[in-house]
């Protein structure tokens, strides 16, 4: 039937008649709101459930996707719903970023309904030229038990999806994606998100944001081109798992309860996002999630600097040439700190090993902390702090005033790998707590970002993402992969990915290597992501021993900002290349990545005003495809009526750096 349906609609449409629920036509009502360019349309029929339907630029995309939220005896607020009142709006404002991942401004823009329903409920949908949002809004006197919500995004057309597949709900969130036909999944098929589906030629993102006090939203497979939303549930009792590594991380639910979260009647809940892109570039410059979060919680942000850190835990902490025994102890960060120091590295980070696990006050005797953090600070180099994420909450506030003290100024919380309510609620507590005492946070073992990076911007980014420390144990991270990220996982928010590995190699001369670990693709591809990966605390993974030894790469690298006043793609194709140039105060960047097919892309400076500028290219060399550590440095004096062809080798780079002449 819905087959049948779904063609009557469509010739419907074509003559220009807009019900979209044609069993129901005479006793529905619908609302259409279009997006400030009118691109966007969205279509919403109030039958016996709340409907929509998504046209872009008026070829259908999505239809009689539904929407409904469970509540306490089984209360379906969306079933037989009656509209009692509405109410529109139009906004048109420029959002100023915290922290400036894509640019310093946003342009906030979109046209907004309210539907109020009878049961003290309303859903707020918002359309947007790059995608729509919607989230319920209860107004209940005492707190609520949600049973259930179900979100199904039904797509039209031949669909295809990037299929972030997991095994259960106990994940690090770090995914492969998975390329094939959407019809092919089955309620069985579990992802995270985002996921990214295309339909009749159009980009849609699924993703969520406002994320807190509630569970994440994961997606199933369902009939045909189908996608509905699956919620881990809430978490009566939680105990190690004694089956994997030690009771200091990997803490499951125990007993899940047959509900998904318990939460105050009267809240608005977190916004379903459908990021729309006609082209592959448009994915970059998407800042949904930003947009829909709830506002900055914190009022004196100045203490919030985003920078880049030296990481101990990747290279296993192989120095060289040096006249002690490496490893984790205090002369060893001390060596980390002189090499933060010469380049101009805002932090360095003490990984596992500092303190004996289970009790993040029990210093281990090799390292003396405070002496470390007194002389990174001789240094202008601060210190940031890794944490498992259950040592920490045991002792939470006394450990958070101990750190404070100590002189440190931030935390790596690692190993949380769950997004039911209580873990959620867990992240915005520890921000929170972190904030108070002008502590910052990245996120390690972690669900996607999910908006809290706007609310408590202290959070500067967070990993959920499989990213280099994978080279370690496995050969599929790959050019392909790292240029897939940046088109699904990124559209959420910053990434952890940990570039900067100095040891390159192509895909046939690659090994495994825990100790001493390899990047596939050239040393340009990894020296690229520093333009291309966004996240406002960027690590350098190699060993400092090995960044000296290549001084003219890591003085390159070092120039490189961590964020942006503005961001322009330049060329874009999911899985095969990406050029982006990014503007900081008066310098431009150039970032260019390429998968496992050698090619070349012309790029053309006309994004620059007039003047002379002076240009840094760091790009492959000419023997790259056989040595992927073969790269050349040049400079060369361009206008803006400029091209540069920029010669890739498989799995190669390009970047640049653009300063004008005075």
């Amino acid at each position: 039937m819905k087959i049948k349906n779904i063609l009557i609609q469509k010739i419907l449409y074509a003559l220009g008649i807009c019900f979209f629920t044609f069993p129901s036509l005479l006793t529905a009502q619908q609302y259409t709101i279009t997006s400030p360019e009118k691109n966007v349309k969205l279509i919403i029929t109030i039958d016996e459930e709340i409907k929509y339907a998504i046209l872009v630029n008026d070829t259908l995309v999505m239809n009689e996707s539904t929407l409904s939220l469970t509540i306490d005896d089984n209360i379906v607020l969306g079933k037989k719903p009656k509209v009692i009142k509405t109410k529109r709006q139009f906004v048109n404002q420029v959002l100023e970023p915290e922290l400036r991942v894509k640019s310093k401004f946003i342009r906030d823009n979109f046209n907004e309904l309210l539907l109020s329903f009878k049961g003290k409920y309303a859903v707020i949908f918002r359309v947007y030229d790059n995608g729509i949002a919607y989230r319920f809004k209860t107004s209940l006197k005492n707190d609520i038990i949600v049973v259930d919500e179900s979100a199904v995004f039904n797509f039209v057309g031949d669909n295809q999806i990037y299929f972030p597949r997991e095994k259960e709900f106990q994940s690090h969130n770090e995914r492969l994606y998975e390329f094939g036909k959407l019809d092919t999944l089955s309620t069985n098929d579990l992802c995270s998100l985002p996921t990214l589906v295309t339909a009749n030629k159009t980009r849609l993102l699924i993703s969520e944001t406002a994320l807190l006090d509630y569970p994440g939203m994961w997606l199933t497979g369902g009939e045909e081109n189908t996608l509905q939303a699956k919620f881990p549930p809430y978490a009566l009792e939680q105990k190690v798992d004694n089956r994997r590594w030690t009771d200091d991380r990997d803490i499951r639910v125990s007993k899940p309860a047959d509900f998904i979260a318990r939460t105050a009647g009267k809240r608005s809940f977190p916004w379903r996002i459908i990021a729309i892109a006609k082209s592959d570039a448009d994915l970059i410059t998407n800042q949904l999630s930003y947009q829909l979060a709830e506002p900055c919680k914190i009022e004196n942000i100045s203490w919030i600097k985003p920078g880049k850190v030296a990481w101990d835990w990747w290279n296993y902490n192989n120095i060289y040439d040096v006249d002690f025994k490496a490893g984790v102890n205090t002369d060893t960060y001390k060596y980390y700190i002189d090499f933060a120091s010469k380049y101009g590295i805002e932090y360095i980070i003490l990984d596992e090993g500092w303190y004996v696990l289970g009790d993040v006050l029990d210093i281990v005797p090799e390292v003396d902390v405070q002496d470390i953090i007194n002389y990174g600070k001789s240094k202008n180099v601060d210190v940031i702090l890794w944490v498992t994420w259950s040592s920490l909450d045991q002792k939470l506030i006394e450990a958070l005033d101990a750190f404070k003290a100590w002189g440190a100024v931030g935390l790596k919380v690692d190993f949380m790998q769950r997004d039911d309510q209580w873990m959620v609620n867990y992240y915005e507590r520890v921000a929170r707590e972190c904030a108070n005492r002008e502590l910052l946070v990245d996120f390690h073992g972690s669900y996607k970002p999910a908006g809290l990076r706007r609310t408590y911007p202290n959070v500067l980014t967070r990993e959920g993402v499989k990213g280099a420390e994978n080279n370690k144990w496995a050969d599929y991270i790959t050019p392909e992969h790292n240029l897939t990220l940046p088109f699904i996982r990124m559209v959420a928010g910053p990434m952890d990915y940990t570039p900067g590995s100095m040891v390159n190699a192509q895909k046939k001369n690659f090994a495994i290597h825990w100790n001493r670990p390899m990047s596939m693709g050239t040393r340009a591809h990894q020296v690229a992501m520093y333009t291309l990966f966004e996240s406002p605390l960027q690590m350098l993974c190699d060993t400092p021993s090995n960044y000296m030894k290549e001084d003219e790469t890591t003085k390159f690298i070092a120039q490189i900002p961590v964020v942006w006043d503005e961001t322009q793609v330049l060329h874009a194709k999911i899985g095969t290349y990406l050029a982006v140039a990014r503007k900081n105060e008066d310098k431009w960047f150039v970032g260019v990545m390429n998968n496992q097919n050698e090619r070349t892309l012309s790029i053309d400076f006309s994004f620059l005003e007039e003047g002379n500028y002076t240009v840094q290219i760091f790009k492959d060399g000419i023997n790259a495809d056989r040595y992927a550590s073969d790269y050349k440095l040049e400079t060369k004096q361009i206008t803006s009526k400029d091209v540069i062809e920029a010669q890739l080798a498989p799995g190669g780079g390009w970047s640049a750096i653009i300063s004008i002449n005075n």
